[in-house]
Order: structure tokens, then C-alpha cells, then sequence
């Protein structure tokens, strides 16, 4: 019987121990029910032993969703939401209600999503992204295809009036994301980034489709514009740039297609609503306006780098507002827009001087030197005669060639050298350079040859070489000795035919040596002037032009040569050969 109290009080003690599960698995219980049915409860305290010892903090680094009740009851009221626009929509096809007012209905109930999509961000720690998300999403998804059926099925709204709601839509997104800024959107500016990015890419959809299948483009034309101004000007959406390059694209597509559209024979049997030709040109010239604007606003006054988006978008613009004014314009459009071009870029000029004395940054001053020269070389040939062409851009080749050698600015040279080519081209001396040395000679060369070749010459001249250059001066700085020399030598062999035509008439033999002559005359002339300039380009297209006549004396002067001037080619040959190296070397000896 000794034993019988031990045996009770082991059984106390079990009892004891089988209580105290119980009450923690019920207190776990209680916290499971209470976090299910009230989203918030999972954080209220209650009282156990465990947590007056130890308190977990396990509520503070719940993810935002488990805070929130879950994935599952946010899925739910979405598709709550969906399941009340497809009530809407049957009450408007079997109700005599007037179908306005259940529109203006719809829309509202779109618009309330995108609020509380908007003030779902607000929770602890920058609020809950996925939910916010995901209400912005039922808004678009809502608003999409009743817009859809109002505009295009049951003809209930214009189409200036769908194109009105779009952008009130894409503003009221942006006006939800400012008024209802918190501490954690002042912490993190990317808060209200996932409500701008759905309605900012739920307008740019629809403004397209609705535009294309209304056939009523110019609303949300402007609507596009309109929403791309306040991407680039309105402040806190630089944060999101990815929603300022969605509208400027979709800007562009919706300019090109009302260019297409109403350029083409098509659209005067159509059935798109007529449009006068300011209405035609404003959208292509409001966006370049816009883009040229913004560009010059935060590299010139701001000083911001500019992005490869901006850059390309600009480029963009002017393309679109350079076709609008030559395919709708007055009939002096192309000579209008050659001027537009010769002011922008001797605007452009003014800006690269601009932000290359002011910051170190280059790539504002490249962008812009770019820019410049494309438009200086559009500019003059849409406006201007041929003989001005060439000498404003024989001047602006030395120009640039000067300023690119003077301040070691290699693109100065490149566009110097780009400047000269199509000076050249305009000229036609590609063409005599060819006739003069190895076709028949065309007469008299034409005043613009002889300022082109000028104007070559004084820019190799300008273009002076430094030491330890790398190969990308050197083949410029080639380049310029290349076309003076080949323009000059073509010039010689004019002349020199010029004046054995007062004699005889020129035979092939004649021209051959004629030839011969002049171009080792002038690969001693290279050779010397390399040797006392110290410029070896000079030395190494002399070596080249030694090559090229030997190569001559077989394919010309051995097939169509006279035996007299067959001898007297190779003797000239012979002691070019010779007396070249001992050129090139006199300076080194001296």
C-alpha cells in the first residue's frame, strides 16, 4: 500500500502536464480562427507563458501578403469585382434603364477600383505590392472591354468621349498615387509605381485599339500626347521611366498610323471622319516640340545626362514632324523644313559648346554634335542650290576639322571629314577623279570641283597630327590627304590633256603616259611632303600611289602604249622608284 501515493501523485502529474498542451493547443487554435477571420488579429497579444517569456517576432517579418489574410481572399475579391461588371453589363443589354446611365456606372466602379488599388499600398512597410497590383489589374480589366462595347458595340459614347475618359483614368491613377502618398511612399518613391504602370499601360492599349477601330484617330492621338507631356514634365514619374517610354511609343504608333491613314488614296473612300490640315500637321509637330523641349530642359538647364530612350526618341519626333510637314504641309514644305533643319542645328552647335564647357560629361555634347551634323547635311540639301551646298559644307568641314583638331574632339574630324564627302558627292568629283584617271576626260571641271578640292586641302591642313596618336586619327587624317591628293592629280591630268588637245588630239597612248607622269609626280611630291612636315600619312599614301602606278604600267601603258611612250612610262617608273625612298628619307638624315 506504500506505493498507492506515489502512483497518485504520478498521475497528478500527468494530468497537470495533459492540461497544459490542451490550453496551448487552444490558445493556437484561437490565433488560427482569429487570423482567418480577422486579418488584423494575427498581430493582437494573448496571453500564455510562452510569450510572457519569449515574444516571437514573427508578426513583424511576415511577408505582406500573410499580413493581409493571404493570396487567396485578395484573388477573391477581385474576381468579386470582375463578377460586378459583368452584372453591369447584363443590366444594360435586358434593362430599359438608359444605358448612359448605367455607362457613367460602369466607369465609376472602374475608377473606385483603381482608388482602393491605390490605397492598398499603403500598409506596413511600403504596403502590399501584390495587392495593389492586382486591384489596379480588376480596374483595367474592367474598364477595358465595357469602354470597348460602349464606344464600338452599343454606340453609347463618342469617341472624344472614350478618349476623354482614357486619360481622366491614367490621371486620376496619377492623382490617387499623390494624394495618397504615406510615409513609407516618401521612404520608398516606388510605391505607387505598380497603380501608374497598370493604368498608364491600360490607357496606351486602349487609346490605340480604340483608335484604330473607331476610325476617330485624332482624340486619342491626342490623348497620347497629352499623357506623354505629363510623363515627361509632371514630377515623381522620372521614378518610373519604363511608363514615360510605353506613352512615347505608343504616341509614336498612333502618329505614323494617322500619317498612313490619311496620306494614303484609301482614306477619301473610307469612313474616317475628314480632317484639315493643321489637325494633320500638330500631332507629328507637338511631339518634336515636346521631346526637344524636354531634352533641352534637363541637359541644358538641369544638367542630367541624357538617356539613349531620349536620344532615339528625339530623333523619333523630328521624323514624324519632318514627314507630317512634307506630306501635309503648304507647297514650299520641303524648303520650310531645310530651313527648320539649318536652325536647329546651328542650335544644336550652340548647345554642344554649351555642355562641353560647362560639364565634363561627353555624352550630351556627342548627342548633340550628331544631331547637328545630320541636320546640317538634311538642311542644305532640302533648301539650298547646288553650288551653296557646296561651299557651306566645304566651310563647315574646315570648321569642324579645326575645331576637332584644336580641342581634341575626334568626332569634330569624323563629321569634318563627312561634311567634305558629301561636299564631294554633291560636286560630282568622284565621278571626274574616275573619268580623269582611268576613263576618258570630260572637259573643263566645274567651279565646284575646284572648291571642293580646296576646301580638302585646308582641311588635311587643319587637321594637324599629334604625337602618339592612335589608328582611329591616323585614318582620318589618311582620309583627308587621300581626297586632296586624288582631286589634285585629277586636276593635273585635266590640264596637262587640256593642253596636248591644242596640239593633237589625245590618243590612248597619250593619255596613258599622262597618267603615268602625273601620278608618280605626285607620289614624289607625297613622299617629300611627309618627309619635311613629318606627317607620315603623307609617306604612306605616297608608298601607295607607287604601287598603284606600277600597277598601271602593266594593265594601261603595256596594252594601249606607243613604244616611245612605253619607254619613256617605265623610265619615269624606274626613277620614281628609286628616288622616292631617298625623298622620304632626306629629313631623317637631316
Amino acid at each position: 500500500m506504500s506505493d498507492l501515493p506515489d502512483g497518485i501523485d504520478r498521475l497528478t502529474e500527468r494530468v497537470q502536464a495533459l492540461e497544459q498542451r490542451l490550453e496551448s493547443r487552444l490558445e493556437s487554435l484561437e490565433r488560427r480562427l482569429d487570423a482567418l477571420e480577422h486579418p488584423l488579429a494575427a498581430q493582437w497579444p494573448h496571453p500564455s507563458a510562452e510569450t510572457e517569456a519569449t515574444p516571437a517576432p514573427a508578426a513583424a517579418a511576415a511577408p505582406p501578403t500573410a499580413q493581409s489574410g493571404g493570396m487567396f481572399p485578395v484573388l477573391g475579391r477581385a474576381m468579386l469585382g470582375i463578377g460586378g461588371a459583368y452584372v453591369l453589363r447584363a443590366v444594360a443589354q435586358s434593362s430599359s434603364l438608359p444605358r448612359l446611365a448605367i455607362a457613367c456606372a460602369g466607369i465609376a466602379y472602374a475608377f473606385l477600383w483603381l482608388a482602393w488599388a491605390a490605397r492598398a499600398r499603403g500598409g506596413p512597410r511600403g504596403g502590399n505590392r501584390y495587392t495593389s497590383s492586382l486591384y489596379a489589374v480588376t480596374s483595367a480589366l474592367i474598364l477595358a472591354p465595357m469602354l470597348w462595347e460602349l464606344t464600338l458595340r452599343f454606340k453609347v459614347l463618342p469617341a472624344a468621349i472614350a478618349a476623354g475618359v482614357v486619360c481622366g483614368y491614367a490621371l486620376a491613377a496619377l492623382a490617387f498615387a499623390a494624394f495618397g502618398r504615406t510615409q513609407s511612399d516618401r521612404e520608398s518613391p516606388s510605391g505607387a509605381a505598380p497603380v501608374l504602370r497598370v493604368a498608364f499601360i491600360a490607357a496606351a492599349v486602349l487609346s490605340l485599339a480604340l483608335a484604330i477601330a473607331s476610325h476617330a484617330i485624332l482624340p486619342f492621338v491626342v490623348v497620347l500626347l497629352v499623357l506623354t507631356a505629363l510623363c515627361e514634365f509632371a514630377p515623381g514619374l522620372d521614378r518610373v521611366p519604363e511608363i514615360g517610354a510605353l506613352m512615347a511609343l505608343a504616341a509614336d504608333a498612333a502618329i505614323w498610323v494617322l500619317i498612313y491613314i490619311y496620306f494614303s488614296p484609301q482614306s477619301a473612300s473610307g469612313d474616317y471622319p475628314p480632317l484639315g490640315k493643321a489637325a494633320l500637321l500638330a500631332p507629328g509637330i507637338t511631339m518634336f516640340v515636346l521631346f526637344a523641349v524636354s531634352v533641352a530642359f534637363r541637359t541644358l538647364l538641369r544638367g542630367k545626362q541624357i538617356t539613349v530612350f531620349a536620344a532615339i526618341q528625339t530623333t523619333i519626333a523630328l521624323l514624324l514632324a519632318a514627314v507630317s510637314l512634307a506630306d501635309f504641309g503648304p507647297p514650299a514644305a520641303i524648303v520650310i523644313l531645310g530651313v527648320v533643319c539649318l536652325v536647329l542645328s546651328a542650335a544644336s552647335y550652340a548647345a554642344v559648346f554649351t555642355v562641353f564647357d560647362r560639364t565634363p560629361e561627353r555624352r550630351n555634347a556627342a548627342v548633340f554634335a550628331a544631331w547637328a551634323a545630320a541636320l546640317l547635311l538634311a538642311g542644305s540639301f532640302l533648301c539650298l542650290p547646288p553650288l551653296p551646298v557646296m561651299a557651306l559644307l566645304g566651310a563647315a568641314a574646315i570648321a569642324a576639322t579645326f575645331l576637332g583638331s584644336r580641342k581634341r574632339l575626334l568626332a569634330f574630324e569624323f563629321y569634318g571629314m563627312v561634311f567634305l564627302v558629301a561636299a564631294a558627292s554633291a560636286s560630282g568629283l568622284f565621278s571626274f577623279f574616275v573619268s580623269a584617271l582611268a576613263g576618258t576626260p570630260t572637259g573643263t571641271p566645274a567651279l565646284g570641283i575646284w572648291l571642293v578640292t580646296v576646301c580638302a586641302i585646308l582641311c588635311y591642313a587643319a587637321a594637324m597630327p599629334r604625337e602618339a596618336e592612335s589608328w582611329k586619327p591616323q585614318t582620318l587624317h589618311l582620309a583627308f590627304a587621300a581626297l586632296a591628293a586624288a582631286a589634285a592629280a585629277a586636276l593635273v591630268v585635266q590640264g596637262l590633256v587640256s593642253l596636248v588637245a591644242l596640239k593633237v588630239v589625245p590618243g590612248a597612248h597619250h593619255l596613258a603616259f599622262i597618267r603615268t607622269l602625273t601620278l608618280c609626280a605626285a607620289a614624289l611630291s607625297l613622299a617629300f611632303g611627309g618627309a619635311h612636315w613629318r606627317r607620315v600619312e603623307l609617306t604612306r599614301l605616297g608608298y601607295a600611289v607607287l604601287a598603284l602606278v606600277a600597277v598601271k604600267l602593266v594593265t594601261e601603258d603595256l596594252r594601249h602604249g606607243h613604244l616611245g611612250y612605253i619607254a619613256a612610262s617605265i623610265f619615269l617608273v624606274a626613277l620614281t622608284l628609286i628616288a622616292a625612298p631617298r625623298v622620304a628619307r632626306t629629313r631623317q638624315k637631316a
